[in-house]
């Protein structure tokens, strides 16, 4: 099958399951925040150009580019330090053909106060009555890529698990598939990411007494319960990057990418079947030991009190220092709070395994 083709063949599967299942717009939005500080630093413009250990997420056909065993660590603050995003992967070439990689995901708010029980019956006071509890969401990824006959192209797949909970209160269970491509030709290169390509089912389970002394139920008032199934639409990224190398010291990686949701969002490119937004990333390396990246997305239409729409986009910048296969990344995120989000610092790591066994 051509590859045109079968690019197509991935949008319209895409298509028709999102126009299929509509229950819910935003649902795991927690996977979406993206992972490795290099990556962050380019804005996420990656996909066509992935080739580490971090390829589980972005994309898995990037597996192909690893040499070594890889592992791959981040840790980053959210929301004033409220919330915490930890990650690790690791991944490993199986063949000349094929490679594999496993990854974790923890986004979680520990330590939330539940105030609910403070006041008695009686209207009385009692601190001691305040507990605590924590949400937390987890991602667990399995990834496959192989090589394929056709010259410079490769092909990966992603099963994962979603785990959620809430406290005592509620947790739920979800399962999810992505496929990723990738294709090199001379200097260019590019990528597909088709995440959640069947929709991803998340299935919710309530201990209704636990939620009832939470969300402030008194009988035969605020009983109805929350849905107890999530649908996780398909999304899809498409990229192409190109390498300029100078005096084969210098070299200048540029990608731009197109990610597209199928649902109507504030996305620049917006409409009742498909929105979409482009990301663009810098990634300049000397004598691949010290990186310096940047990158800009997340371009929105965002509308201001006076009614008016305005586009607000998120720049981010990044550093990097790699040495005998040790990387360490710094990434910061939304300079200059240009778009909604929250400016955030955030560290990785990425360490080739043969290091030690050298």
């Amino acid at each position: 099958m051509p590859l045109r083709t079968f690019i197509l063949l991935v949008i319209l599967i895409c298509s028709a399951f999102a126009k299929a299942q509509t229950s819910r717009a935003y649902s795991n939005e927690f996977l979406n925040i993206g992972v490795d500080a290099a990556a962050l630093g380019m804005s996420n413009a990656v996909v066509a150009k992935t080739g580490n250990a971090n390829s589980g997420y972005w994309n898995p056909a990037g597996l192909m580019r690893l040499e070594q065993k890889e592992l791959s660590l981040m840790h980053a603050n959210y929301f004033a330090n409220i919330a915490q995003y930890n990650y690790g992967s690791y991944a490993m070439p199986i063949d000349d053909q094929s490679a594999f990689g496993f990854s974790i995901i923890r986004f979680s708010v520990d330590d939330i106060l539940n105030t609910t029980q403070l006041i008695d019956d009686q209207g009385n006071i009692n601190y001691d009555r305040i507990s605590t509890f924590s949400t937390a969401d987890w991602a667990f990824t399995a990834s496959y890529a192989r090589e394929s006959k056709l010259d410079g192209f490769s092909y990966g797949g992603n099963v994962k698990v979603i785990r959620r909970v809430i406290g005592d209160f509620a947790s739920s269970i979800g399962f999810g598939l992505d496929l990723g491509l990738q294709m090199e030709r001379g200097e260019w290169s590019f990528g597909l990411m088709a995440r959640d390509i069947t929709t991803t089912y998340n299935t919710w389970s309530i201990d209704e007494e636990a939620y009832a002394s939470v969300s402030g139920a008194v009988e035969n008032q605020n009983q109805e319960l929350p849905e107890t199934t999530e649908i996780t639409l398909p999304k899809l990224q498409l990229g192409a990057a190109r390498e300029f190398t100078f005096h084969y010291d210098h070299v200048l990686t540029a990608e731009v990418d197109l990610n597209m949701r199928f649902i109507q969002t504030n996305d620049v490119i917006s409409s009742s079947a498909v929105s979409a937004t482009p990301a663009i990333g810098l990634e300049y390396g000397y004598t691949n030991l010290v990186f310096v990246r940047a990158g800009v997305g997340n371009f929105q239409n965002v509308q201001q009190p006076d009614g008016n729409e305005d586009v607000t986009f998120q720049p981010n910048i990044g550093i990097g220092f790699k040495y005998k296969g040790i990387s360490i990344n710094y990434a910061l995120t939304d300079i200059g709070d240009s778009s909604a989000a929250i400016y955030s610092n955030i560290f990785s790591l990425n360490v080739d395994l043969s290091v030690f066994s050298r």
